[in-house]
C-alpha cells in the first residue's frame, strides 16, 4: 500500500495529484525548481525537495536529481503527472529499479508506443487505420502534411505544410521545438486531413488483464495544435463510439496496458477513423470524464498501481455532459503570444469544488493571487470545467463564469474562450480542428469599443473616491468639485490600443454635470454626446452608474498606476498615467522589441541587409514556444544588438529596420 507520494511534476496537476492523496491519507511529496519555490503545488505538499535549477533541463527532467529526491524524502511511490518525465520509459524503469512504486503503465508499453512510428506499425498489424506517414522529408508523396513531434505531445514541435516549398524549414523548426520541450528533437510527417475532428478514448488497465474505455472526449478546439476546449462524451453517431471504444480497447491489450492513458484519433469528414498516438499517462484534460463517470480517475491510478483490481469492467454510461477550457497566459493584443507577469487577482464565481470529481463548476488550478508567471514552463494557468445535464447548459454555465472572472495582471485568453463556448458552430456540435482559423470573430475582445470610455471613467471616478479616503480632510467636501467650472477633472489610461483621456465635471450635489473620452473609439458609431450617465455610487472599488436608463456596475482593483475594470460587457486592463511624466530616452525609428522575455535561438538576416514586409529577421524562444520575429515593413536591417543564444527581458530592442541603409 502506497504512503508517500512524490510527484514528478509541478503545477495544476501537482495539486490535483495531491488533493486526492490527501482523501486517500496519503502523504505527498513535491519537487520543485527555484523558480517554483514559493508556488502554490510547493505549499500544499507535505514535504517539498529543491531540484537546483530553473529550466526543465535543470530540475524535473534530470531523473537522478528526482529519484534523490524520493529517497531523501522517503517516499515510497512516484507519479510522474503529464509532460515532463510521464512518457518516460527510462524514468519508468529507474524508479521500478529503485525499489518504489510506479504510478504509471510499464516501461515495456511505455516505449512501444512513445515510439510513435512504431507504435503505427504495431498496430497497423491490429488492423487499425492509419494516415500515410513518413520519416524523412523526400519521401513525402503530397500534401498537406503535418509534422509532429516522436516523442511528446501538447501540439509541441507541430507544423502544418501545405507545399514542398515550406517543408524543410518546418521540419527543422519542429525538431528544435521538440528537442527544447521534450529533450528529443525526433519528428515524423503524416498526410494533414482538413476539416478533421480530434477524439480520443480514456482506456484504463489494470494487472489483472482488464482493459476498459471510459468514454470518448471530443477536443477540436485548437490554437496552434494545442487542445483549448475538451468535452465529453464526444457527440457522435453510436456506431462511431462502439468502433472507437473497441479500436482503443485493442490498442491497451496489444501492449498490456496498466493504468490510464488515451487513445487519440483524427475523425475525417467522410466518417472514416484514423489512429493518432496513444499518449500513456494521464491527461490535461481527463477533468471531463471525471465529470460524466464520477470516477476519480487519480485514486484508480493508485488502486491499480498498489495491485487491486478494477473495479469496474465495462465503459461506464455519461452522466450529463462535462466542457473543459484551458485558461492560458497568453496576451492576444501580441497574437496570443505566451504573457508574463504577476497574477494579482485570480477569481473566478460559482466554483463549486477543485481538483476532483465535481457537479457544477471545477477549478484545477496552478495559480493563486499573487502568483508569478515566468517563462520557464509552460503558459497554462488552470483548467475550468463545467458540468450540467446537459451540453448547452454546461456550455451556458461555463462561459458565463469565464465571463465574469477576475483575471488582473496577466493577459489571457479569456475572451477568446467565452466567445468560442457561444458560438453558434460549438452550440452545434459541428466545430472541427480549423474552426479558430475560419471563425477571426472569436478573436475580438468581449469588450467592445464602444463600452471602453464606460469602463474608463468608471477607473477614473474610483481613482478619485480613492484619494479622497485617503485624507480625511476632504471627507465634507464634494467630489470633484470646483469654484471655476469650465475646468473638468482629467485623467489619461494607457490601455491596449493607446492613450485614453477622461474629462469630467462634478456639480455643487456631487452629481455628473458632463463627461467625454477621447480619442473617441472609431468604431462606436455614435457621433453625437455622450451618453446620459448618473453616478449611483463611486467608491475605490466599485462604481455603478445608470447609463440612459440602465443600471451598469463595475468592479474596480488598483495596484499601483494599473486599474482593472470588471463590468457587465467585459474586462479592461488599463494603466494610469502621471500628469507629469518624466522624460524618457527616445527609441530609435524601427525598432522591433521583444513581445517576452526569452532567448534568441536564431538571427536570420545580417546589418545592412534589405528586407521585405513579412520577413523572418530572428527567432525568439520562451515557455518552450518558438516565436518568430518578423519584419514590420520593407527596409534595411540597421541593427541586431541581440545575438544568437542572448537572453532578452520584455521590451528589448530586437532589431532595428529602417527604410534607408543609415550607413
Amino acid at each position: 500500500m502506497i504512503r508517500k507520494l512524490l510527484v514528478a511534476n509541478r503545477g495544476e496537476i501537482a495539486r490535483r495529484i495531491f488533493a486526492t492523496c490527501r482523501a486517500l491519507g496519503v502523504t505527498t511529496v513535491a519537487v520543485h525548481s527555484d523558480a517554483d519555490a514559493d508556488a502554490p503545488f510547493v505549499a500544499e505538499a507535505d514535504l517539498a525537495v529543491r531540484l537546483p535549477g530553473n529550466t526543465p533541463a535543470e530540475t524535473y527532467l534530470r531523473i537522478d536529481l528526482v529519484l534523490d529526491a524520493a529517497h531523501r524524502a522517503g517516499a515510497d511511490a512516484v507519479h510522474p503527472g503529464y509532460g515532463f518525465l510521464a512518457e518516460n520509459a527510462d524514468f519508468a524503469a529507474a524508479v521500478t529499479d529503485a525499489g518504489l512504486t510506479w504510478v504509471g503503465p510499464p516501461a515495456k508499453a511505455i516505449a512501444a508506443m512513445g515510439d510513435k512510428m512504431a507504435a503505427k506499425a504495431l498496430l497497423a498489424d491490429a488492423g487499425v487505420p492509419m494516415l500515410p506517414t513518413w520519416t524523412e522529408a523526400d519521401q513525402v508523396t503530397g500534401f498537406p502534411v503535418l509534422v509532429k513531434a516522436a516523442a511528446g505531445g501538447g501540439g509541441r514541435g507541430m507544423r502544418v505544410v501545405r507545399d514542398a516549398a515550406g517543408l524543410a524549414e518546418a521540419v527543422a523548426g519542429a525538431r528544435r521545438e521538440a528537442a527544447a520541450a521534450f529533450g528529443d528533437g525526433t519528428v515524423f510527417i503524416e498526410r494533414y486531413v482538413e476539416r478533421g475532428r480530434h477524439v480520443e478514448v480514456q482506456i484504463f488497465g489494470d494487472t489483472h488483464g482488464t482493459v476498459v474505455a471510459l468514454g470518448v472526449r471530443d477536443c477540436s478546439i485548437q490554437r496552434r495544435h494545442q487542445k483549448i476546449v475538451e468535452e465529453a462524451p464526444g457527440v457522435l453517431p453510436p456506431e462511431v463510439r462502439e468502433r472507437l471504444h473497441e479500436a482503443a480497447v485493442a490498442a491497451g491489450r496489444a501492449v498490456d496496458y496498466v493504468g490510464a492513458g488515451t487513445v487519440e484519433f483524427l475523425l475525417a469528414p467522410d466518417g472514416e477513423v484514423h489512429f493518432l498516438e496513444m499518449n500513456t499517462r494521464l491527461q490535461v484534460e481527463h477533468p471531463v470524464t471525471e465529470a460524466v463517470t464520477g470516477w476519480d480517475l487519480v485514486r484508480l491510478q493508485l488502486l491499480v498501481a498498489e495491485g487491486d483490481p478494477l473495479p469496474l469492467t465495462a465503459t461506464p454510461p455519461a452522466d450529463g455532459h462535462g466542457i473543459e477550457v484551458r485558461l492560458c497566459a497568453e496576451d492576444p493584443a501580441q497574437g496570443f503570444r505566451p504573457a508574463t507577469g504577476t497574477l494579482h487577482r485570480f477569481a473566478i464565481p460559482g466554483v463549486a469544488g477543485e481538483f476532483t470529481p465535481t457537479k457544477g463548476l471545477r477549478l484545477d488550478s496552478g495559480v493563486v493571487d499573487g502568483s508569478a508567471v515566468g517563462v520557464h514552463y509552460d503558459s497554462m494557468l488552470a483548467k475550468l470545467v463545467a458540468w450540467a445535464p446537459t451540453r448547452a447548459e454546461a456550455a451556458r454555465a461555463l462561459a458565463g463564469a469565464l465571463a465574469r472572472a477576475e483575471l488582473h495582471g496577466v493577459a489571457t485568453n479569456r475572451d477568446l474562450l467565452v466567445r468560442v463556448l457561444r458560438s453558434r458552430e460549438f452550440g452545434a456540435a459541428e466545430a472541427d480542428t480549423s474552426f479558430l482559423e475560419r471563425h477571426e470573430e472569436v478573436f475580438a475582445p468581449l469588450l467592445a469599443a464602444d463600452q471602453l470610455p464606460l469602463a474608463a471613467l468608471a477607473a477614473a471616478l474610483a481613482g478619485a473616491a480613492g484619494r479622497r479616503a485617503a485624507p480625511p480632510v476632504l471627507g465634507g467636501l464634494p467630489s470633484g468639485w470646483r469654484n471655476v467650472p469650465a475646468f473638468p477633472q482629467v485623467t489619461r489610461f494607457a490601455g491596449t490600443d493607446g492613450e485614453i483621456e477622461v474629462r469630467y465635471r462634478l456639480d455643487r450635489t456631487g452629481s455628473l454635470a458632463d463627461w467625454s473620452v477621447s480619442p473617441t473609439p472609431a468604431s462606436t458609431g455614435r457621433d453625437g454626446p455622450a451618453p446620459d450617465v448618473v453616478v449611483v455610487e463611486a467608491a475605490p472599488d466599485r462604481v455603478v452608474l445608470d447609463v440612459d436608463g440602465t443600471r451598469r456596475a463595475f468592479r474596480v482593483h488598483r495596484v499601483g498606476p494599473e486599474v482593472f475594470v470588471d463590468g457587465p460587457d467585459g474586462a479592461a486592463s488599463l494603466t494610469e498615467l502621471p500628469r507629469f511624466p518624466l522624460p524618457t530616452a527616445e527609441l530609435a525609428a524601427g525598432s522591433l522589441l521583444a513581445p517576452l522575455p526569452g532567448a534568441v535561438t536564431r538571427v536570420h538576416v545580417q546589418v545592412g541587409q534589405r528586407v521585405t514586409a513579412g520577413d523572418l529577421l530572428l527567432t525568439l524562444e520562451a515557455m518552450k514556444l518558438e516565436h518568430p520575429v518578423l519584419a514590420p515593413t520593407d527596409g534595411v536591417v540597421a541593427g541586431l544588438p541581440v545575438p544568437a543564444g542572448g537572453q532578452v527581458d520584455t521590451g528589448a530592442v530586437l532589431a532595428v529596420v529602417t527604410e534607408e541603409d543609415p550607413r
